[in-house]
Order: structure tokens, then C-alpha cells, then sequence
């Protein structure tokens, strides 16, 4: 089917989460086309994880349809300064007012990074909401766990350098984004230290779960790990890639829309 390499961001529909804030969503393909909801990863979007990269298009050329969220947080959608307004609960809890707002149950899962634990939370915890799932750059732990908030939040307060190098990355991340904020970014790193946010690896996803990491990403090795826990589950390697570029390998997508 004729659809753009890079669509046009359409203007957003909101969803409201059970606090009241507005959650940012967007559509592409078919209505009655099987659903694929693309959920992105800490400080992007879902223009900069899944439409800048080819995803979305690639999604709809495969007979897809797409619904794209922007995070609490991140994007159009609001953005708290509270740590207790970003517990992985919370996260999750999202995804489930968007599903049934657009009264879609089960979907097809597509997650990056913070967007791949929130789907192997929800999968595991809510296993009669996701066919089954893509998640790529997922990370073990708690995460945003390297992110040093200390000096996350002085850097913010009066310019005093990042010295600790994960989070110059994460820094440097937050700040590509023009729209991004990095008061709420930081507040988010802060609400990932609250709960048992862990993985449960003795309730892993049941559903088929691919799961992907660039090889040169820090994660890689963890990442592979969490996918030997899951009992339906597939791992692959995208050569080359680091955590913020694997999003845009050809690899990942072609995989990925197979197993979708």
C-alpha cells in the first residue's frame, strides 16, 4: 500500500489516566486492521522512537494499524513534576485506560527500552491484554537505576556539571529533545526508585516476547538474561547499535514486524 516513509505526526487524542493527566495518542492505518501499540523510551516520543525512524510506516505497509502514545511525561502529553506521579503502577495503568478507551483487548505490544518494561509489566501482571510483544533495549533492574539524581537535579538547580558518566547520557538524551522537560524527566528517574518495579522472573510474560538489544548497547548482556526467563520467548542481536540509535536498524524492524 502507497503510505510516506515519514507520516505526519496527526494531531493528538487524549486519554485521560486515573489521575487526570492528559495522555497524548496517534493513530495510523486501517481501523480494522490488527493493532500494534508502539509505547517509546525514556526523554523520546513517539515521533522520535517510532515515526522518525521508519517504524510506523513500516508497521502500516505490513497491514497494521498503529497507536502510538507519547508517555506520561514525554511528548504532548503532561508532565508532572512529582516522583509519585511515575511509578512503573502508574506507567502500566496508562496503557490500560488507552486499550480501553480505544476498546481494543488483546493488542500487539511494540516497547523500547522504558517502554519495554512497562509492556513486560503489563503482560505479565494484565496477561489477558497483550497477544504478544516486541520489546527492545529492555532494561534489568530498576530502571533509570544508573541515573544519579543527586547530581541530576544539581546540574538542573545551578548548572553544576554531570560528572558521572551514565548520567551525562542520560542528560545529554533528555536534552536532544526540544520539547522534552527536564524537570519531569528527572521527577520520572525519581518515581522508578518507588514499588517493587523489578521484573518478577518467577512470573515472566507467557505470551510470545521477542526481545532485542544492540550489541554495543551497556544492557546487551542483561537484556539477553531477562529473555532467557521468558518461556515463549526469542532474543536477537542488532549488530552494531548502542541504546539510542537501535530503534532506526533495519534489523529490528524487519524482525520485529515478522513476529508481530
Amino acid at each position: 500500500m502507497s503510505f510516506p516513509l515519514i507520516p505526519e505526526l496527526p494531531k493528538p487524542q487524549y486519554v485521560m489516566s486515573q489521575e487526570g493527566f492528559r495522555i497524548a495518542t496517534y493513530t495510523w492505518g486501517d481501523e480494522d486492521a490488527p493493532v500494534v501499540l508502539a509505547v517509546h523510551g525514556f526523554a523520546s516520543s513517539c515521533r522520535d522512537n517510532w515515526v522518525s525512524t521508519g517504524w510506523v510506516s513500516a508497521l502500516v505497509r505490513a497491514g497494521f494499524r498503529v497507536l502510538g502514545i507519547d508517555q506520561r511525561g514525554h511528548g504532548q502529553s503532561e508532565k508532572p513534576h512529582e516522583a509519585e506521579d511515575y511509578t512503573m503502577s502508574a506507567f502500566v495503568a496508562d496503557i490500560e485506560a488507552i486499550l480501553d478507551t480505544y476498546m481494543i483487548d488483546p493488542v500487539l505490544y511494540l516497547g523500547y527500552s522504558l517502554g519495554a518494561r512497562v509492556g513486560w509489566h503489563l503482560a505479565s501482571e494484565r496477561p489477558l491484554r497483550v497477544e504478544r510483544a516486541v520489546l527492545g533495549g529492555i532494561p534489568d533492574g530498576r530502571p533509570l537505576g544508573r541515573l544519579d539524581l543527586e547530581q541530576a537535579r544539581a546540574y538542573l538547580d545551578d548548572g553544576t556539571p554531570v560528572a558521572d558518566p551514565a548520567t551525562q547520557n542520560y542528560v545529554r538524551l533528555a536534552e536532544r529533545v526540544p520539547d522534552n522537560d527536564l524537570n519531569a524527566l528527572v521527577a520520572l528517574a525519581g518515581g522508578m526508585r518507588f514499588g517493587d518495579e523489578d521484573p518478577d522472573m518467577g512470573n515472566p510474560p507467557q505470551q510470545p516476547v521477542l526481545v532485542a538489544a544492540g550489541t554495543k548497547d551497556s544492557i546487551f548482556e542483561q537484556s539477553k538474561q531477562l529473555a532467557s526467563h521468558l518461556p515463549a520467548g526469542r532474543f536477537i542481536e542488532v549488530p552494531g547499535r548502542h541504546h539510542f540509535n537501535a530503534p532506526g536498524a533495519r534489523q529490528f524492524k524487519q524482525a520485529g514486524i515478522e513476529f508481530l
